[in-house]
């Protein structure tokens, strides 16, 4: 399982080991709108998504062969109650290079949840007004910075993002005008991970 948000500090299940890993081809970014866990329909926050282009930082988890079913049903019902992303095999590659096969949580760009179009300052805003059942969008910006920190790592496009919500907190940059919000995503209560884990098991040519 390749963590870059909040799986890496709150992951949920136990995994037999971690390690810092980085992926290429997609970057960490605040670009799904949230009704449930960092905001609300009337006031979305923002949560995280691996969006293409670029290189992300995070940690490996390996989860025990024995437990891989009911982790990936606990992630599908964590991740995927509205199919916001595509779950994805990519190579991770750890220290000295080695790569291994990873799940990583792409975000589906054609989702009304997606938030691509927004400028940073729109971005920032939206972190800042957003709280959920999981708290405020704004703590999870900070942990997530805090914990790649922890590990050695940084991410500036992240950093740019917190001194921006910072900026608007503190009264030195003005409040923009935000889009309307998209309308709640139907939540999947049956999403499951059987058939995913199923094709990534099929033979080649299947």
């Amino acid at each position: 399982m390749f963590a870059y948000g909040s799986l890496m500090w709150d992951p949920g299940f136990a995994h037999a080991e971690h390690a810092p890993a980085r992926i290429y081809g997609f970057h960490r970014r605040f670009c799904v709108y949230s009704h449930l866990y960092r905001g609300t329909p009337e006031r979305p926050g923002l949560v995280l998504g691996l969006d293409r282009g670029g290189s992300c930082h995070g940690l490996a988890l390996r989860i025990p062969r024995s437990e891989l079913p009911a982790v990936l049903d606990y992630l599908w019902r964590r991740e995927m109650l509205t199919r916001v992303y595509h779950p994805r095999l990519i190579a991770a590659r750890l220290d000295r290079g080695r790569a291994v096969p990873a799940l990583a949580f792409v975000v589906n760009r054609a989702h009304r949840q997606y938030a691509g179009g927004l400028t940073p300052v729109q971005t920032a805003a939206l972190v800042l007004q957003g709280h959920g059942g999981r708290g405020p969008c704004r703590d999870y910006l900070g942990n997530t910075l805090r914990h790649l920190s922890d590990l050695g790592l940084a991410d500036r496009g992240l950093s740019r993002l917190e001194s921006l919500v910072e900026g608007l907190c503190a009264g030195r940059l003005e409040t923009p005008t935000l889009p309307p919000p998209p309308p709640p995503e139907p939540v999947v209560l049956n999403a499951s991970s059987l058939n995913w884990a199923n094709r990534q098991a099929a033979p080649a040519g299947k």
